[in-house]
């Protein structure tokens, strides 16, 4: 945890389910995750240009200008050599908005070639010395191009991290636990799978189930049912109810090697029989053993319950 905040009241993962976590996120953005061009290269340059572009702009409409824009300019000296006219123009006319950010850009590639000789700096805090490169574009451009960052935290990864693991709404808290969580030397994989997981998986409205979300099973939010966060105040609309005993399925088997649902239903919700007996049960474990998250099996004329390990 970073010295600057104790993080007391995070729910983090203990030292022996943090390599759990870690792996489950990696694992999940590499088996499916969004195909944006910049994700493909290592090209500081390309990477800088995505992310100065994708600042207050939807990514959708990010990529038909990105590729304009580098086949335009493939390379950071054909940038600057370009008058900053052009580049506003460019700017203006793929509607990307705030064309300082245009005149930054250029500013920034006029710089590499003069003080730096055409090399690219590497590191957050010199990538922080360029024309309109903040902390958070910095720190993206070498997690992305040189795998040197620190955690990048964004509003997706703080709603992730507030739900999570209940992480005060304070960004000292929030850089502290998004350091602690991401493995040594995977700033590159580590950042780009975390902000997927806010993109599509806990929006403002979350898809846990449809998105298979990988840290259901240490999730705060997917326990309780409290899907609110810094950029949510409000429950969002969905189908909580179901979500919630979910969760509580998954918090109570983490706390037993194995249950019978006749004893596994009493412990998830206190009105258990009747509507919301045997069946209801059934159904809610079977989602949860479809999703890969529970192991069923037959014992003295009982479905017993396990979490997949």
């Amino acid at each position: 945890m970073s010295e600057a905040n104790d993080n007391a009241t995070a729910l983090l993962p203990s030292e022996d389910t943090l390599a759990a976590v870690q792996s489950a996120l990696i694992e999940w953005y590499a088996a499916d995750h969004r195909e944006y061009p910049w994700r493909k290269t290592d090209d500081p340059y390309a990477i800088l240009v995505s992310e100065i572009m994708s600042q207050q702009t939807q990514l959708d409409r990010v990529v038909s200008a990105w590729a304009d824009f580098i086949d335009r300019w493939p390379t950071v000296e054909a940038l600057a050599d370009t008058p900053q006219g052009e580049v506003v123009s460019f700017w203006s006319s793929h509607s990307l908005g705030y064309n300082n950010r245009a005149k930054y850009l250029h500013e920034a590639a006029t710089q590499i070639i003069t003080e730096y000789d055409g090399e690219f700096p590497e590191t957050p805090s010199e990538l922080q010395e360029l024309m309109g490169v903040g902390p958070y574009t910095a720190n993206a451009v070498a997690s992305f191009a040189f795998n040197t960052g620190n955690a990048v935290v964004d509003t997706n990864v703080k709603r992730v991290l507030y739900r999570a693991f209940d992480v005060p709404d304070d960004d000292a808290a929030f850089e502290g636990v998004a350091d602690e969580l991401m493995p040594t030397g995977e700033s590159r994989d580590w950042n780009n799978a975390i902000m997927e997981l806010g993109g599509v998986a806990c929006e403002k409205t979350p898809r846990c189930d449809e998105m298979g979300c990988p840290w259901r099973e240490w999730c705060q939010a997917y326990e309780t049912g409290d899907f609110t966060a810094p950029d949510v105040p409000t429950q969002p609309s969905f189908e909580g109810s179901r979500r919630q005993f979910r969760g509580r399925v998954i918090k109570t088997l983490g706390e037993y090697d194995e249950l019978p649902l006749s004893k596994l239903g009493p412990r998830i919700r206190v009105d258990y029989g009747g509507d919301t007996g045997r069946e209801w049960l059934k159904g809610l474990v079977a989602d949860l053993a479809d999703d890969g998250l529970v192991e069923l099996s037959e014992q003295a004329d009982e479905t017993v319950a396990r979490l997949q390990r």
